[in-house]
């Protein structure tokens, strides 16, 4: 069994997921999810609830049992001092070390449980296909989402992600992350311009009142404004169905990006994902992916 602790938005849980998903299906193994994190936010930090349900993955939930049994077999103490005291001591409590990518991840064995965000496509990515029918909602859109993603397909479509919200109101997650700026977005819808005949750029944004009276391209444009805040998995449908893709420095768009198939898809993402230039970032975006001063 592998337990993965969530937390986060949609984004995040799924990056979670994913390496656990491909863990687990290697090992010919269960994937529990443990959501405790999600109903004990800590101060500062913008509650999140648990975001995958609309989706067909192949989990189950924990029980507070299972997830203590694991971490008590990892040791509250932790490291040698647990190792010299009980013989057999094997780490199951799996910490991520820092932002880079871990191969030590990829070779873990059965029962244990991953504590992390583990923020990059080599952690799963040999299970492609595995995630993309996880991630695949089983029902037909319909109604407005129906008709934006006609629109979507009928044209070089170009989905682009302005991130907001608590990037701006909450003073420790903007000190963390910032938003794109202006000139980010510019160059980004002039580098696609470049590469991409008629693009038709649709909007996705947690203010899309904003975009609507201060965002301005010299391009077709449509604000998708129409879901509601607990329908991200609508929004995130419609923005992997578009052709091209220009993301912020968001998981959310990270994986509208990477859900997307279309053949020869140009995807541009910020080269600053965080404010903090200690962070290493260098296994986050694909290789494929283009890279723009936000």
């Amino acid at each position: 069994m592998i337990i993965v602790y969530l937390q986060g938005g949609m984004g995040n849980q799924m990056f979670q997921y994913a390496a656990g998903r491909r863990l687990a299906f290697r090992l010919g193994v269960s994937l529990k999810l443990d959501l405790s994190r999600l109903s004990n936010t800590e101060p500062g930090i913008t509650p999140r609830a648990y975001a995958l349900a609309p989706f067909p993955i192949k989990a189950a939930l924990a029980t507070p049992e299972e997830s203590r049994r694991l971490w008590q077999k990892s040791g509250w103490w932790g490291g040698r001092l647990w190792q010299t005291i009980k013989p057999g001591y094997r780490q199951t409590h799996i910490r991520e070390r820092g932002f880079r990518f871990d191969p030590a991840i990829l070779e873990l064995g059965d029962d244990v449980c991953l504590d992390g965000y583990w923020q990059s496509e080599k952690y799963f990515v040999d299970a492609v296909s595995v995630l993309r029918r996880d991630f695949t909602l089983p029902s037909p859109p319909a109604g407005s989402n129906g008709e934006v993603l006609r629109q979507i397909t009928g044209c070089q479509s170009v989905s682009l992600h302005i991130r907001r919200g608590d990037y701006l109101t909450n003073r420790r997650i903007a000190a963390k992350h910032g938003s794109c700026s202006e000139r980010y977005y510019q160059e980004a819808v002039a580098m696609i311009a470049a590469r991409v005949s008629q693009p038709h750029f649709f909007v996705f944004s947690d203010d899309p009142g904003w975009v609507r009276d201060h965002f301005a391209i010299p391009h077709p444009m449509t604000v998708v404004e129409h879901n509601s805040p607990d329908q991200p998995h609508e929004d995130l449908r419609l923005m992997s169905s578009c052709q091209h893709h220009i993301t912020a420095n968001s998981s959310f768009s990270w994986w509208g990006a990477w859900l997307g198939e279309h053949p020869g898809k140009v995807v541009i993402a910020p080269a600053r994902w965080f404010n903090d230039p200690s962070i290493d970032t260098a296994d986050l975006l694909p290789a494929s992916w283009l890279k723009v001063e936000s």
